[in-house]
Parts: structure tokens; sequence; C-alpha cells
């Protein structure tokens, strides 16, 4: 596969599952809410900000001159969302009813998440 074929498709599933992950979070704010600390504030106004934040990370990648800004966001939008990880891990891995085996909370923390963050980085020059 050749490369601009590469950067295209990760640029257009970074769009499609931060588009995906947006409206998630007004459809099933319940999930999104149970992994918010109560520290923080207004769970439901902390969750339609995060919304709201990815569905615009998503449109600002579609074009070529935000991104350097999409991927900026990005990250500080994924290392804000570090908390509601931890928080997750420490409520033995369960949003409410929906629970995962801890080991899989870990993997998502310190894998995926880096793996979110270098994707974000990476369509900066894209």
């Amino acid at each position: 596969m050749e490369t601009n074929m590469i950067h295209k498709l990760l640029l257009y599933s970074f769009i499609l599952l931060y588009g995906i992950a947006g409206i998630l979070h007004f459809v099933q704010p319940d999930l999104y809410l149970e992994v918010i600390p109560e520290w923080l504030g207004n769970k439901v106004i902390i969750n339609y900000l995060a919304g709201v934040l990815e569905l615009i990370v998503a449109l600002l990648a579609c074009f070529k001159q935000s991104r350097s800004t999409t991927a900026y966001t990005t990250i500080a939008m994924l290392l804000a969302f570090t908390i509601s990880h931890i928080y997750f891990i420490q409520n033995d891995s369960c949003a409410g009813s929906f629970c995962i085996a801890a080991w899989i909370a870990w993997v998502r923390l310190v894998v995926i998440h880096p793996l979110l963050i270098w994707w974000a980085w990476s369509i900066k020059k894209m």
C-alpha cells in the first residue's frame, strides 16, 4: 500500500472515529457520565463539552489548514481524558453496569491511549 493511501486511511478513520465518539456523548451520555469523577464538577456539562470538542476535532481534521490545530487540540483532549481512564480503573473497570476486565482497562490506558496521541500527532502534516 502506498504512503499516500495509508495517510488518507489514517485521516479518514480519525475523522470517522472522533465524529462517532462525539455523537455518542449525546446519544449515550450515561456511559460517559459514569466515568467522570464528581470532583470535576457538573458531569453533564463536561460530557457535552467533550462531545462538542470531539465533533470539532473531527470537523477541523477535514481541512489541511487546521490539521495542526486539530493535532494539538486532540492531544490536549486525550491528556485531559486520562483522568476518566484512571477513574474507570479505580472503579473496578466499570462504568455503571458496563464492566471490562481490569487488564483491558490498563491496556486501554497504557497502550491505546498513547497510540491515539501518536495518531493525532501523525495527522498534523497530512
